[in-house]
């Protein structure tokens, strides 16, 4: 029933604890055990009482190789089971393989000295065993101890463990944590650098709307100016009309088509020098332009591409003026040789009309420089006109480029400033994140060198248990040699009674000898054990200096911690993400 019990159990995962007690197992049973402790894996406490599993050695022999392989019980009750010495020895070699029992309960059988001896031995190996229990055995008071002090010393050994692996889990956890905020400081500043990007791009978009809308108004001067220059080209084409009608008439018009003529150059040197005034204010403003996109350096190609292209088009725009001057002069030419020889033609009969048009064309001529006097008035206005608004144009380009150079050069400062300030706060935090990295590593450094010294220590004292363990040895090799004499002596003494006088003194002497032996050796015993305290208080010595400088360095990293988080809630960093 057992064996069916235990097999069903193999692949069991829900069972935490198992007891068995007074059942009677036999060897099936124990080989039965064997196979549950080699395949489950979620048992973790077996209690196993009055079984008598000692009397079937090679049932136990199988039951403690399973407790050898498994790695998850913890707990194993084992008592009034009949174990021998050679039992508590297969039991030392399987606690040396496990590495996961913590509890065994052997008390009440019969393991004696030397199964004592072997489970005190497996004890150097196995770091994992908490509590053993051996009362009841016929185990001496010394091995006892001796267990009881490795028992204390895996314990302690425990106890350090779990609060170095704590302390290092909360200092790992300390370190996620700054790495965190640090992330999360990066990403800020990361976040406010992008807006400022978004900023300065909207102000060169409100940038490149300014010149586009000064492109538009230096369009509509240009406009402007070429409604001038239609307005003179069709008053130098109603001159040339008059100038062809007054050439029909004889000589005494030349006077006027010079006069005329005379008037026309100067217009026409009047507007070479206007346009040669709107070149040079044209050179100004593109000089002007070009300062204020050598300062503003983000913008400088889209405004020179701005510049030339504009410049390009009023060199054309001239060009073209300049070639319609150049044919309107080559046509009044033309009409000049034409009318010339027309002159030539019609002198004869106009030579006979004259003096009777001369009071005619008198008329016609005052008539003309009336209309001569009312478009020279004329062109004045325009040009006065003209001439106003270009200076108010001027005017207002000059206070916006003002405008937008000082909003530039304040947006730009006020950027180089905050830029400044992240750069700044970015490298104190850097050198904080690696000062604490140093502190830690100090730390850690010192904490492995304290534990080295402390494993130090426990070598000496492994190796003076084990010496003590020699001399305790050649104690009971010397107790027996002198039972074995005594026994010798006393059939000597039964054999020989008449020199039974003669044998008692002989025995009292070795007795006494034997106390001697006994006494000596209990002092060396009592030295031993001396030495093994001061040892042991040097030990809590040390480990209560490791506590206390690991408690220091934990204050240490906590200041640390509080000053980072002070330092960056104060920091011009920490207010904007604050105020965020």
């Amino acid at each position: 029933g057992v064996k069916l019990l235990l097999h069903g159990l193999c692949s069991n995962t829900t069972v935490k604890s198992l007891d068995l007690k007074g059942n009677n197992l036999r060897t099936v049973g124990a080989e039965a055990l064997g196979k549950l402790l080699r395949q489950n894996k979620s048992i973790r406490s077996l209690i196993l009482e009055w079984n008598s599993l000692g009397v079937w050695e090679e049932g136990f022999s199988f039951f403690c190789q399973g407790l050898g392989a498994n790695s998850f019980l913890q707990r194993l009750d084992l008592r009034n089971n009949q174990i021998n010495h050679q039992g508590a020895g297969e039991l030392a070699v399987a606690l040396k393989q496990n590495a996961s029992l913590q509890e065994l309960d052997l008390r009440w059988n019969n393991i004696g000295l030397l199964g004592g001896r072997a489970l005190l031995n497996c004890l150097h190996s196995n770091k994992t065993l908490k509590k053993l229990e051996l009362a009841g055995n016929n185990v001496p008071s010394d091995i006892l101890k001796a267990v009881e002090q490795a028992m204390d010393h895996n314990q302690d050994r425990q106890t350090i463990l779990s609060e170095s692996q704590n302390r290092t889990y909360i200092l790992g956890k300390e370190v996620l944590s700054l790495k965190d905020e640090k992330t999360k400081q990066f990403l800020d500043l990361m976040d406010t650098i992008d807006k400022q990007r978004e900023e300065i791009a909207r102000s060169d978009r409100m940038s490149a709307a300014r010149v586009s809308q000064l492109q538009e108004a230096l369009d509509e001067q240009q406009s402007i100016m070429n409604s001038l220059k239609a307005k003179l080209q069709m008053a130098e084409a109603a001159l040339a009309l008059s100038e062809q009608k007054v050439h029909n008439f004889g000589e005494l018009l030349n006077a006027t088509k010079q006069e005329q003529i005379s008037m026309a150059e100067h217009h026409f040197t009047e507007l070479q020098q206007q346009k040669q005034e709107g070149a040079d204010r044209e050179g100004k403003l593109l000089r002007d332009l070009s300062v204020a996109n050598e300062k503003n350096l983000l913008l400088r190609s889209q405004v020179k591409q701005d510049l030339t292209n504009t410049t390009a088009e009023l060199k054309l725009r001239v060009v073209q003026a300049e070639e319609r001057l150049e044919m309107e002069k080559r046509r009044f030419k033309q009409s000049l040789e034409d009318m010339e020889s027309l002159r030539v033609k019609e002198v004869d009969h106009m030579t006979q009309h004259i003096e009777a048009s001369e009071r005619s064309m008198q008329d016609r001529i005052q008539r003309l420089e009336a209309i001569r006097i009312a478009l020279e008035e004329e062109l004045s206005r325009v040009k006065a006109a003209a001439l106003a608004e270009r200076g108010q144009a001027e005017e207002e380009l000059m206070k916006v480029r003002n405008q937008a150079r000082l909003e530039e050069q304040q947006r730009l400062e006020h950027l180089e400033e905050k830029l400044r300030l992240m750069t700044e706060s970015r490298d104190e935090a850097q050198n904080c994140c690696l000062k604490q990295k140093q502190m830690v590593a100090e730390a850690q450094a010192k904490a492995s060198q304290l534990s080295l010294h402390a494993e130090g220590l426990r070598r000496r004292l492994e190796e003076l248990q084990q010496d003590l363990n020699s001399k305790e040895e050649e104690k009971v090799t010397e107790v027996n040699k002198v039972k074995v004499e005594l026994q010798e002596q006393i059939g000597h003494l039964q054999a020989e009674r008449t020199a039974q006088d003669g044998l008692r003194e002989k025995i009292a002497a070795l007795e006494r000898q034997l106390k001697a032996l006994s006494s000596s050796h209990r002092e060396a015993l009592l030295d031993k054990e001396g030495e093994i305290s001061m040892l042991l208080e040097k030990l809590r010595m040390k480990e209560a200096d490791i506590s206390r400088m690991r408690e220091e360095e934990a204050q240490r990293a906590s200041f640390l911690q509080n000053a980072i988080m002070a330092y960056v809630q104060g920091s011009p960093l920490g207010t904007h993400s604050s105020r965020k």
